[in-house]
This record gives C-alpha cells, sequence and structure tokens, in this order.
C-alpha cells in the first residue's frame, strides 16, 4: 500500500500552498459613466463595451425605473 514514510513538515506544506493565495479583483474605471467594472466586460450600469452601446440597459423598466436611472448616470 503507498503511505507516506515520512513525515511532511508544517513549512514543506505552505511551500508548497504558497501559489495558492487569492488575489484581489482588478476594477477598471468604466470610460462611458465613470464606475468601477470589471476589465474586458459590458458595463453594468450604462451598457457600453468600447464607446459602443452593447445592451439597452432601460428595456424592460418602468418610467419611474428608468427616470431613476437616468439621474444615476448623470452624476
Amino acid at each position: 500500500m503507498g503511505l507516506p514514510s515520512r513525515h511532511h513538515t508544517r513549512s514543506r506544506v505552505n511551500k508548497r500552498r504558497s501559489h495558492m493565495a487569492l488575489n484581489s479583483r482588478i476594477f477598471i474605471k468604466c470610460p462611458h459613466c465613470g464606475r468601477k467594472i470589471l476589465p474586458h466586460r459590458v458595463c453594468p450600469y450604462c451598457g457600453y463595451y468600447k464607446d459602443k452601446e452593447v445592451i439597452d440597459v432601460f428595456r424592460g423598466l418602468t418610467k419611474k425605473e428608468k427616470k431613476q436611472k437616468e439621474k444615476d448616470l448623470q452624476q
């Protein structure tokens, strides 16, 4: 049977696991609305990607919600 013949020290185990640490997410500023978004993604707030409107974020909203969303984009 395959059993470990020797005990691995904490330092040896931790050295092996050193590359498993999580990295913090990198955000960029949306060139259209100025909010922080993940790079290479469509902005979920304004619907723009590479200075082109890709999705209509106002579709499906009520009149009141559209007015509030437009107000938020102006700020």
